[in-house]
């Protein structure tokens, strides 16, 4: 017999319009508290003009997939003008697009055509970091020490008897030192020289704004604007741990710092509290938006913290909406690991207020279906590992049903629907990551999982663009993509398209899955299986070999192939016991 951990989840909220009634989320105000948006790589999604990279009316012309996929909207990558150095998260611009990807126009365009078909969008803002060719940091560079548009940035003299040294030890997250020197623009009679340095956590390409100037703060609430005023849903914060470093830029305490390729726990460059008044004063702002229309302007950050309880600062009532929650994507398939961090995401974060927001994959990660395959693969970059994709596959689909059962929001990544494993062996040649150029190291580089989507056909491009032979995609597409073009998978019903088309469905559908409340259920030792609301039951066998099914009978929906009473290895499945209400 079944008993039940009560858990401290949030209950249902009476004015959570849709949930019950199996209509998209959209119609309250709080529309993004259980919604799945789907992330779309601009670059890498649809390209319409043939030039082998995708753009705004591609994603345009994939909106009515997307619908009939069942997400509630979609969060597009930069599109800004950038000279790409970092594909977009380098900006020139934050109020203009990119030619690459179409123009102002054309973004309107895709605004209404989204809000036709009831899907939001969010876009990408990226408050951290500009490009070097921003205005501002070409006048800094142009205008000297002291400069009114230097103090805009991180400029300091460097150590050493000439200055020759950076001004501390950090490191930058993509490899190398996180300081570039300068040379001084020379006076009337005098050639320029060496000079200051200026602080960069990303590439050299990417000057970290200073947050501590008044000038930042304002430009960013008019860079919003805009873009709300535009019709925008919200905003994906990219590096919303960041911003603020520490005022005297003293050298990192981690004693590891040199030798480790992202200086990512550098506790004086990230994580300092005077960012959360930033995310107040945004989150004011975009609550004028709202009470104008009764509709919420989504701010949900990219915040990696060390841990949920330090995480669910950053969603306090008056700050970011919601946080992407990392700790799921990095859990080892493992069933104390993913039970551990789902009650303390349950615990930390979503007593806060706002609802855990989960995701699996994303731009920046190898995809699940090789980072479940087994052993070594969490890298899944060298192409040497041996792995089994059937394996992957098997655990890639579980997890996708365990994610879409869990109380909060999710964010699914392009190409996750598809099946799609890493692409780990990429020619040198064509990788474009920066971190590759500045480590000369695979480990950790991203293009894999930025490979062009696959659409139809049995031959690349697969219907990604319809260019020249000149104009291929930006990245190579290996032959066995054809295993996953969108065509067949939808033709097959079961594939992972369907799946996550089954899934999206019945999370609709059902009263007890969205927001509410999880009870953990006693369940076998390689089984993780919890209740939802009244009489939901969801379980997940990480083990390989067959474990009793939770409940008796066929279930609602499953991860592969699910006898009545056995749970098989590797398999995720939903039940509705009989006094349970039923999807619509």
């Amino acid at each position: 017999m079944l008993t039940a951990t009560p858990h401290s989840g949030i209950s249902p909220r009476p004015d959570r319009a849709g949930a019950a009634s199996g209509t998209t989320s959209g119609t309250a105000r709080d529309w993004w508290r259980d919604a799945v948006i789907y992330q779309v790589y601009v670059r890498s999604f649809l390209d319409s003009t043939g030039d082998g990279i995708g753009d705004l009316a591609g994603v345009r012309a994939g909106l009515p997939y997307l619908k009939k996929l069942g997400v509630d909207g979609i969060w597009l990558s930069p599109f800004y003008p950038s000279p790409q150095h970092d594909h977009g998260y380098d900006v020139a611009d934050y109020c203009g697009v990119d030619p690459t990807y179409g123009d102002l126009e054309e973004f309107d365009r895709l605004v209404a055509a989204a809000h036709r078909l009831g899907l939001k969008v969010v876009i990408d803002i990226v408050p951290n970091h500009c490009s070097s060719e921003h205005p501002w940091f070409r006048a800094a560079l142009a205008e000297g020490p002291g400069g009114e548009h230097r103090a805009r940035f991180h400029f300091a003299d460097g150590r050493g008897p000439n200055g020759e040294l950076p001004p501390n030890n950090w490191r930058a997250m993509f490899g190398g030192p996180a300081w570039s020197r300068v040379t001084e623009p020379g006076g009337p009679a005098g050639a320029p020289e060496p000079g200051q340095w200026y602080l960069h956590l990303f590439t050299p390409e990417q000057p970290d704004l200073n947050w501590r100037n008044p000038a930042v703060a304002e430009y960013f609430d008019r860079v919003l604007r805009f873009w709300l005023d535009r019709g925008v849903d919200g905003f994906r914060v990219d590096v919303a741990a960041g911003l603020f470093k520490h005022p005297d830029l003293p050298d990192s305490p981690d004693p590891e710092a040199d030798e480790r390729t992202r200086d990512s726990v550098n506790p004086l460059a990230w994580n300092q509290p005077e960012v959360h008044e930033v995310w107040r004063r945004w989150r004011a702002l975009c609550d004028e938006y709202a009470d104008r229309d009764g509709q919420d302007r989504l701010l949900v950050g990219e915040v990696s913290v060390p841990t949920a309880r330090e995480h669910a600062k950053y969603v306090r009532p008056d700050e970011l909406h919601q946080a992407f929650f990392f700790h799921l994507l990095s859990a080892p398939w493992d069933v104390d690991a993913f039970r551990k961090v789902i009650d303390e995401a349950l615990t930390d974060i979503a007593g806060t207020g706002s609802t855990v927001t989960w995701v699996l994959n994303n731009h920046d990660q190898v995809r699940t279906v090789t980072r479940y395959a087994g052993e070594g693969c969490a890298s899944g970059v060298s192409g040497t590992e041996p792995w089994n994709v059937d394996l992957g596959a098997a655990r890639a689909r579980a997890a996708a049903l365990l994610m879409l059962a869990l109380p909060g929001a999710a964010y699914v990544y392009q190409g996750e629907e598809l099946g799609l494993p890493e692409v780990v062996d990429l020619p040198d040649e064509v990788l474009t990551d920066p971190i590759f150029r500045r480590t000369g190291s695979r480990r950790r580089i991203r293009d894999g999982c930025r490979v062009p989507l696959p659409w139809s056909g049995h031959a690349s491009p697969f219907g990604f663009t319809s260019g020249a032979e000149e104009a291929r995609p930006w990245l190579p597409q290996p032959d066995w993509f054809a295993e996953h073009a969108t065509d067949r998978a939808l033709a097959d019903t079961r594939s992972f398209w369907h799946l996550y088309r089954d899934g999206l469905q019945l999370r609709r559908g059902l009263p007890q899955l969205g927001e509410g409340t999880l009870r953990w259920l006693d369940a076998p030792p390689e089984v993780l299986a919890f209740e939802r609301g009244d009489g939901l039951i969801c379980a997940v066998n990480f083990g390989t070999a067959p474990a009793p099914a939770p409940v008796p009978g066929t279930p609602l929906l499953s991860s592969g192939e699910c006898p009545d009473g056995v749970l098989p290895g590797s398999t995720a499945a939903w039940w509705v016991t009989d006094t349970a209400p039923h999807p619509h």
